[in-house]
């Protein structure tokens, strides 16, 4: 049964550190050996083959292999998505500027989106890392997935991919950091993953930029005894069948809801799908903690920054106010499993407590602002006295000589 703690007396289970060792050598044989390297790690861990990119054959045979209603709703959560992007990014296009200044927002040249597959496909996945890419306008978006099924090639394409290869695991994640023989490095690396492309990620960041560290699933649910046991349950499943990595919690004040929910799902596990991955979660690394009362639950949430955090209470806006780690917050009603598809937000989202620095994947993810300066004499002489104090204090003269010498 998932474990039942208590506040003040109960230790919150640990998540297991990233083994970063092997996957470091591994980062490093295919940085040096290329393409021999990447299809020896993938013959070992993956079982693609060379060649490893989709041709566009295969991506248009894919588009008349899935169903009509799966590509529409394809359609329309990227649709969601674009609106929400957009907005975005049309308000960073007027940002205000001093007078003088001129800044500018541009997309970065290129960017690679890792697609996991490992115990289940996720075409969502490709349409959240591919779309606000395409919206930012970057040239060259490169998918890459363990497990390139005609969905996620559907879903890849139709949001603006310009290259699909069929490889993945930290050896994937090495090939878009820095270039085989096949694969063209890429500027940024964005996209999920299981422990081993969250350590992969970690290796290459000192060579390439990466989005964030985004690990295994996490769901924290706060509740009190108005909310509804069933929705409870379900929304704890629903994060769990990603696989036993997931990191899902129930906190609350109540006793009585802590046993029932704790019985629910052991009684839902006789009949669900998946429920091997969702036991191996829930009994592995969930838990159910009874807190002393609301406030002290509020604030263990924020300790504890899940990935999304969902609030039910009888005053759920008022009651997350005080939250701000979390990389998503949904309130009352909303099941974090919704946001995953169709609601124009995107969930690709922070693990590991990175929740406390960043939020989801955006635009912004893809994007720098450009900035350039013109200023006169007149100008200069304005600021020519602070500019000799800083300069004075920090003995750097010749960056005032520099200043001063346009003062006419």
């Amino acid at each position: 049964m998932i474990r039942i703690l208590h506040e003040g007396r109960d230790r919150i289970p640990t998540i297991p550190d990233i083994p970063d060792g092997t996957i470091s050598d591994i980062v490093e044989a295919v940085r040096e050996g290329g393409d021999a390297a990447l299809a020896a790690y993938e013959k070992e861990f993956g079982g693609a083959s060379m060649p490893f990119r989709i041709d566009a054959e295969s991506i248009k045979q894919a588009y008349d292999t899935i169903p009509k209603d799966t590509l529409k709703a394809l359609q329309n959560m990227e649709q969601a998505l674009r609106i929400s992007e957009e907005m975005l990014l049309n308000h960073m296009r007027q940002i205000p500027s001093p007078e003088g200044m001129t800044r500018t927002v541009s997309a970065i040249p290129s960017a690679g989106c890792y697609v996991p597959g490992g115990l289940a496909r996720y075409p969502s996945t490709a349409v959240m890392a591919v779309t606000p890419a395409a919206v930012a306008g970057v040239d060259r978006i490169v998918v890459i997935s363990p497990r390139m099924d005609p969905i996620t090639m559907v879903a890849a394409d139709l949001c603006g991919a310009t290259e699909l290869y069929k490889v993945g695991g930290a050896q994937g994640v090495a090939a878009l950091a820095y270039g085989t023989e096949s694969i063209q490095a890429v500027h940024r690396i964005v996209g999920p993953g299981g422990p081993v492309v969250a350590a992969a990620k970690k290796a290459v960041s000192y060579h390439v930029s990466v989005d964030m560290e985004a690990g295994p699933t996490e769901l924290g649910v706060v509740a009190d005894e108005t909310a509804n046991d069933i929705w409870l349950v379900n929304d704890i499943i629903s994060q769990a069948e990603h696989g036993p990595d997931s990191f899902c919690f129930l906190l609350t004040t109540s006793k009585d809801q802590a046993r029932r929910v704790a019985a629910a799902i052991q009684n839902r596990l006789r009949t669900i799908q998946r429920a091997d991955l969702v036991r191996d979660s829930l009994y592995g690394r969930g838990f159910i903690m009874i807190c002393r009362d609301k406030e002290s639950m509020m604030d263990l949430a924020q300790q504890l920054a899940p990935e999304h955090l969902q609030v039910v209470t009888s005053e759920p806006a008022t009651d997350a106010l005080s939250v701000t780690s979390p990389g998503l917050i949904l309130l009352g009603e909303t099941p974090s499993a919704a946001s995953d598809y169709m609601m124009g937000s995107n969930h690709i989202l922070p693990t590991g407590g990175q929740g406390r620095l960043r939020g989801q994947l955006s635009v912004l993810d893809f994007v720098k602002v450009r900035t350039t300066l013109q200023a006169g004499a007149d100008t200069m002489a304005d600021i020519l006295d602070d500019v000799g104090c800083i300069t004075k204090s920090e003995g750097l003269s010749n960056h005032y000589e520099a200043v001063r010498s346009r003062v006419t």
